[in-house]
C-alpha cells in the first residue's frame, strides 16, 4: 500500500516534467508573451527568416560598399586618397554605431524592436541613395572632355545623408542579427545547443551568398547606371524587412536584460567608493549572491569564478563592516557581486586579443579600396567584354565559400589527429592563424604590385591582366575564414552571459577602427611622401606611384601585430564559470 502511494507523487512529478519539456525554459517568451512551446517556435523554423534577412541585407550593403570608391571618384570627381579615406571613414562609421544597437537591444528594446527599427533607418538611407543618382537636380554632372564639374552642395549633402542613414541602419542591427538568431535555440536542450553551433556557420554562410550576389550590381553600376545600381539593392532592403517580420510568429523573444554598461560603471564606483577598503586573502568572503545576480534582469546567469588578477576591482564585492552587521546589500553602486566583478575583467582581459582585430581590419579594408584602384590599372578585359575591377573582388566570397565547408570538413578532422582538440585548433590558435596567413595575402599584393609597375615601366603594349590579383583574394578570404569566424566564436564563447550583446558589438568595433586606421595610415603616408612636391606613394595615376611601398608597410604592421597576439595570446586566462 504504502509503494503505491509513493508511486502516485512520482508519476504526476514525471509528468510535470514532460510537460515542462515542451517549452523552452531559456527565460525566453513568444510572440503573446508567454513560454515558447518548442514544436511551434524557434530552432530551425524560424532561422529561414533571419538568414534571408541576413542575407539581403548584406546584399544591399555590398551593392553600396563594393562600388562606391568607382562613384566617389567618377561621379563626385575625388581623388584616389579621399576617395579611399571617404570609403573607410564610412565603413567604420558602419561598425562603430554597433554599440547603440548593442546597448538599446540590452537594455530597452531588446533584440527584435532594434532589428525593426534601425531596417526601417537602413531602408530611408537607401531611398535617398537611390535618389541622389536619379533626381537630375541631386544627381551630380558627368565630366565633358577634362572638364569635371564639382558637386553642388545639395548634392554632396544628399548623397552623404543617406550614405550614414545607411551607416546608422546597418550598424545597429548587425550586433543583434546573430545573437536573435541563436536566441531561437534553447540552452538548456542539449540537442538545440548543438543546432545553435551550426546555426552560426550558416549565418557566415548567409553574408558571403549576399555579398557574392552584389557583384552583379556592380556590373549594374558600371554598364547600365548607378539609379539603377542603387535602386535594386534598395528592393532586396526592403525584401530583407518583410522576410524578418513574416517570421514574427515564429520567434523565440529575450526581454531586455538591463544595460551592461551600467554594470560595469557599478564595479568602478563601488571600487572607488571602497578603496581604502582591504580584500580578504579568503576570497570566499567576498560579496556573491546565493540566488539571481540583483543587478541584472537576465533569467538566469552563470556565477563566474574568481579570479586573482585586477584586485583592485575586488574591492567592488568587499563587504564593510556596517554591510557586513546590518546587511544593506541594496545598492549595487556600492557593493557588487564576484561575477559582476568578474565580468569587468573578463573585458579587460580580451582587449589585448580584441585589438589584433585593428590591424588585421585595416588589411581587410583594402579589398574595397586599393585593390580595386590597383585592378583599374590593369588589363581588365575577357575578350571584348571590359570587367569592372570592382568584382575580382568576388574571388573574396568564393574563397568563403568554398574554404567554411573545407575547413569543418577536412581541416578540422585532421587537425584533431594532431593536437586532439575536437574542434581541431583552439579559437585563439584558429585566430593566430587567421593573422599570419593576412601578412601572407598583403605581401602577394606588394609583389603583383612590384610587377604591374615594372611593365608600366617599359611601357608594354598588354598591361598586367587582372587575374593576377586572384592569389591576394584567396589568401586573404582564407584568412578571414579563420579568423573573423574564430573571433565571432571567441566574443561568444568568452563573453559573460550579461554582455553577450556588448561583446558582439566590441568584436564590430575592430572593423570600424580598422577602417579608421586605414584612413589615417593613407592621410599620414600621403603627407609625408608628398612634402617634397612628388606624387607620393598613391597617386591619382598609380603608375607615377609606389603602392608597392604602402602595401609592405602593412606587411610590417601585421607582422609586429601578430607578434603582440602570440604574446597575449598565450598568457590569456579563460573564462571559468562555477
Amino acid at each position: 500500500m504504502g509503494s503505491i502511494e509513493t508511486e502516485q507523487p512520482l508519476l504526476e512529478e514525471g509528468s510535470i516534467q514532460e510537460e515542462l519539456k515542451l517549452y523552452a525554459e531559456d527565460g525566453s517568451i513568444d510572440i503573446n508573451g508567454n513560454p515558447p512551446l518548442k514544436q511551434k517556435t524557434g530552432n530551425w523554423k524560424a532561422c529561414p527568416f533571419i538568414l534571408g534577412n541576413e542575407c539581403c541585407e548584406r546584399l544591399a550593403y555590398y551593392g553600396i560598399a563594393l562600388n562606391l570608391i568607382t562613384y566617389l571618384t567618377t561621379k563626385l570627381h575625388q581623388g584616389n586618397v579621399s576617395a579611399a579615406r571617404n570609403v573607410t571613414t564610412w565603413q567604420g562609421t558602419c561598425y562603430i554605431t554597433s554599440l547603440i544597437g548593442a546597448v538599446l537591444a540590452d537594455a530597452y528594446l531588446g533584440r527584435y524592436w532594434t532589428i525593426a527599427s534601425f531596417s526601417a533607418i537602413y531602408f530611408i538611407g537607401m531611398s535617398v541613395l537611390t535618389l541622389s543618382a536619379t533626381v537630375p537636380y541631386l544627381k551630380p554632372a558627368d565630366c565633358v572632355g577634362d572638364i569635371c564639374p564639382s558637386p553642388t552642395a545639395t548634392q554632396y549633402f544628399t548623397f552623404f545623408l543617406g550614405l550614414y542613414l545607411v551607416a546608422l541602419g546597418t550598424g545597429g542591427i548587425k550586433p543583434c542579427v546573430s545573437s536573435f538568431g541563436a536566441d531561437q535555440f534553447d540552452d538548456k536542450d542539449s540537442s538545440e545547443r548543438v543546432r545553435k553551433s551550426s546555426f552560426f556557420n550558416w549565418f557566415y554562410f548567409s553574408i558571403n551568398i549576399g555579398a557574392f550576389g552584389s557583384f552583379g550590381l556592380v556590373l549594374v553600376q558600371e554598364n547600365i547606371g548607378w539609379g539603377l545600381g542603387l535602386g535594386i539593392p534598395t528592393a532586396f532592403m526592403g525584401l530583407a524587412i518583410v522576410s524578418f517580420l513574416f517570421g514574427t510568429p515564429l520567434y523565440r523573444f529575450q526581454k531586455p536584460g538591463g544595460s551592461p554598461i551600467t554594470r560595469i560603471c557599478q564595479v568602478l564606483v563601488a571600487a572607488f567608493r571602497k578603496m581604502n577598503l582591504k580584500v580578504p586573502e579568503d576570497t570566499t568572503l567576498l560579496y556573491e549572491n546565493e540566488t539571481q545576480d540583483q543587478n541584472s534582469k537576465v533569467a538566469e546567469i552563470r556565477k563566474i569564478e574568481h579570479s586573482d588578477d585586477y584586485k583592485y576591482l575586488d574591492k567592488a564585492a568587499v563587504l564593510s563592516a556596517e554591510e557586513a552587521k546590518f546587511g544593506g546589500f541594496s545598492d549595487p553602486w556600492t557593493l557588487c557581486t564576484v561575477t559582476q566583478v568578474e565580468e569587468l575583467k573578463i573585458l579587460i582581459r580580451m582587449f589585448p586579443i580584441w585589438a589584433s582585430g585593428i590591424v588585421f581590419t585595416s588589411l581587410y579594408a583594402q579589398i574595397s579600396t586599393l585593390f580595386v584602384q590597383q585592378g583599374r590599372a590593369m588589363n581588365c578585359k575577357i575578350g571584348s567584354f571590359d570587367l569592372p575591377p570592382a568584382t575580382i573582388a568576388v574571388f573574396d566570397c568564393i574563397t568563403v565559400l568554398i574554404w567554411v565547408p573545407i575547413y569543418d570538413k577536412f581541416i578540422v578532422p585532421l587537425a584533431k589527429c594532431f593536437t586532439g582538440i575536437d574542434k581541431g585548433f583552439t579559437v585563439l590558435q584558429r585566430m593566430g592563424i587567421g593573422l599570419f596567413l593576412s601578412i601572407l595575402g598583403i605581401a602577394s599584393a606588394a609583389i603583383v604590385e612590384i610587377v604591374r609597375l615594372g611593365q608600366a615601366e617599359t611601357k608594354t603594349a598588354v598591361s598586367l591582366t587582372v587575374f593576377w590579383q586572384i592569389p591576394q583574394f584567396f589568401i586573404l578570404g582564407a584568412a578571414e575564414v579563420f579568423y573573423f569566424i574564430g573571433q565571432l566564436e571567441f566574443f561568444y564563447d568568452q563573453s559573460p552571459d550579461s554582455m553577450r550583446s556588448l561583446c558582439t558589438a566590441l568584436g564590430l568595433l575592430t572593423f570600424a577602427f580598422g577602417s579608421y586606421l586605414s584612413s589615417l595610415i593613407l592621410t599620414v603616408v600621403t603627407y609625408l611622401t608628398t612634402m617634397d612636391g612628388g606624387d607620393g606613394w598613391i597617386a591619382d595615376d598609380l603608375n607615377e606611384g609606389h603602392l608597392d611601398y604602402f602595401f609592405w608597410l602593412l606587411a610590417g604592421l601585421s607582422i609586429l601585430n601578430a607578434a603582440v597576439y602570440v604574446f597575449s595570446a598565450v598568457s590569456y586566462k579563460q573564462k571559468k564559470v562555477l
